[in-house]
């Protein structure tokens, strides 16, 4: 065929058309310039990034018979017999196919003589990673001391496959993905030449499409060429390639942040019309919130979003009407609910659910702005107390206080009901107007004073009897306690299972058990006291524990040991720090926990005789 594409037909021939790549390029020069070439080379990148091309231009240069700086003149006989690939010196091997350690034996054999016409016999071998291990490993003493009328360029797109022994003894030039800004320049120059007309949005959807390949773009170009003519528009490259704009997805996150269900959903419909593959889609959708949050929260997004100048200025346009907590939620959303449209059977189905769930995030309050208002509600509280301790100082002689207006204004009962003071723990009071008084002061923080409007002074037993914890009932919470115990003690809970009943008499919490055999671990004197522990902290009941066998008492349990957990729960229910605390926040007692997990025992003396005792037996 005569035709050459333009993939081949645009390939760069010196070191000035290669296409990005500036720092490796400016390193190849100088080392020609200064004489300083390593006699091996690796290139890696992605495809269609010039790796091949720089190694055939610096095969060209080494060989170049007129070389100007370091430039090949291309028109000396080297430089056009390695133009026309019929260069006998030139030696190009593609690594898939040409793997094992015969191909580099022959190799060997033949870099051993002098070049036929040119100064350098040059060794390009492609997709080097594909070699065997054992063909690297014949390759490990030549590469690191080669003739010197040999030099090796090796090309990659997975340098991670290719040994460190092996990178140790080249010189390696990493080839970056070229930027869209060079992409789009290029390929208008090389439309131009072609006598081609291309629409902007055209060019950006091939160059989108390229992500960064030379190679790839200039595929893509010559398809659209060759189904448009000399008029490329951008509908009739969504047609044949069976792409999406940018600038419909836009429209949909629009739709989404601006809560228009029908209008998301019409737009997926108009993408399924065109027949785009999901998976393709939703990177897309994706790639474009993440551009959106990206122009939201840095300063410089150009340098993290590799986009035209205009799909960067409708980015900011719809960033800038949206907060980034709303962004992200976005992004968040359809991250978390796309990922089952890809392996969905239904995918369209799961789609519709994402956007269904993704207009919602216009109603996101910012977290900033309910701590905004958690500010407004109190500091107006503050200013509550503090006119409420004027109002005070500045009482009668009768010790009834003058309620001011703001105070007035206060909604007492709600704050009661809303987890001021309990009606049923608090004691009472014989002045109305006091008692909403210290309704309210109770229910501030710090900056209140309880002790100055406090009422009279109860017995400390009083106290403690108003303010005892919450207590579960034994008969609708047992499920729940068997929970409790088998996060901390595995064979009791299974132990517990096999109970038949269980039921409260005054201070027992009975267990009946069918078989004595279910309770024979349980009836265990230190198992008793740790299953004794259990209940008290679950039910927060002052419970003793006995176990009923019919006709049997092999579960009998020892009450002198039984009963240790209830007076520790009694000694700490009444300790003075406990009752202070509790007068001095007008709080009430929660739980009280004595299992192993909250303290060291407690034990009463008479306890600790007796232990003593049976330590000695």
């Amino acid at each position: 065929m005569s035709y050459l594409v333009l993939a081949r037909k645009s390939r760069p021939r010196t070191f000035s058309e290669v296409v990005g790549q500036k720092p490796v390029v400016r390193t190849l020069r100088n080392a020609l310039i200064q004489d300083r070439v390593a006699h091996a080379m690796i290139f890696s990148g992605v495809r269609g990034v010039g790796k091949t091309t720089l190694a055939r231009i610096m095969a060209k240069a080494l060989n170049c018979e007129e070389r100007n700086g370091a430039e090949p003149c291309n028109r000396c006989r080297s430089c056009r017999e390695i133009n026309g690939g019929s260069n006998v010196d030139l030696v190009e091997i593609d690594g898939a196919s040409n793997r094992g350690i015969q191909e580099i034996r022959e190799l060997k054999e033949n870099i051993r003589f002098m070049p036929a016409t040119s100064r350098f016999k040059i060794i390009i071998i492609d997709e080097v990673h594909m070699l065997t291990t054992e063909a690297f490993n014949a390759l490990l003493k030549t590469l690191e001391e080669p003739p010197r009328h040999v030099c090796f360029m090796f090309a990659t797109t997975e340098l991670h496959k290719v040994p460190v022994t092996i990178l140790s003894r080249c010189q390696r030039y990493e080839l970056k993905r070229i930027d869209s800004r060079e992409l789009t320049a290029h390929f208008s120059a090389l439309a131009r030449a072609e006598g081609v007309e291309i629409e902007p949005a055209a060019l950006a959807l091939i160059v989108r499409e390229a992500a960064g390949s030379v190679r790839d773009g200039l595929s893509l170009l010559d398809q659209a060429i060759s189904f448009c003519g000399k008029n490329i528009t951008a509908a009739d490259l969504t047609d044949i390639l069976g792409l999406v704009s940018h600038r419909l997805v836009a429209d949909i996150v629009a739709a989404l942040l601006a809560g228009d269900l029908d209008g998301a959903l019409r737009s997926l419909e108009q993408i399924y019309g065109y027949g785009m593959d999901v998976k393709r889609f939703i990177n897309d959708l994706l790639a474009w919130c993440r551009a959106l949050v990206i122009c939201r929260v840095s300063r410089d997004p150009e340098q993290l979003i590799d986009l035209p100048e205009e799909e960067m200025a409708n980015l900011r346009e719809c960033a800038g009407r949206h907060s980034s907590e709303t962004l992200m939620l976005l992004f968040n959303i359809l991250l978390e609910q796309l990922e089952r449209a890809g392996y969905s059977s239904q995918p369209r189905y799961a789609l519709e659910m994402a956007f269904i769930k993704a207009v919602q995030v216009g109603e996101v309050v910012p977290v900033t702005s309910l701590l905004a208002r958690l500010d407004q509600v109190l500091d107006a509280a503050g200013a509550a107390a503090i006119d409420v301790r004027r109002q005070t100082a500045t009482s009668d002689q009768s010790g009834r206080p003058e309620v001011s207006e703001s105070l007035a204004t206060l909604p007492f009962e709600k704050k009661k009901s809303e987890g001021g003071v309990n009606s049923s723990t608090a004691p009472a009071r014989e002045n109305p107007e006091k008692n909403a008084l210290e309704t309210v002061v109770t229910s501030l923080p710090e900056s209140a004073e309880p002790a100055e409007t406090a009422g009279p002074q109860e017995p400390a037993e009083q106290r403690a009897q108003s303010r005892s914890p919450v207590q579960r009932s034994v008969r609708h919470h047992w499920n729940e306690f068997l929970a409790y115990v088998l996060d901390r003690k595995v064979w009791m809970a299974s132990a517990l299972r096999h109970a038949g009943e269980v039921e409260v008499k005054g201070d027992e919490l009975i267990i009946h058990f069918l078989d004595p055999a279910d309770c024979r671990l349980l009836k265990n004197l230190d198992n008793i006291k740790l299953l004794t522990e259990f209940a008290l902290d679950f039910f927060q009941q002052n419970f003793r524990i006995r176990f009923d066998l019919p006709d049997s008492d092999a579960c009998a349990v020892d009450p002198i040991k039984g009963i240790t957990p209830q007076q520790e729960r009694q000694a700490l229910a009444n300790d003075a720090l406990v009752l202070t605390a509790v007068d001095l926040f007008n709080g009430e007692i929660g739980d009280i926990r004595v299992g192993p997990r909250y303290r060291t025992p407690i034990i009463e003396p008479e306890t600790e005789e007796r232990q003593g005792v049976d330590e000695g037996d």
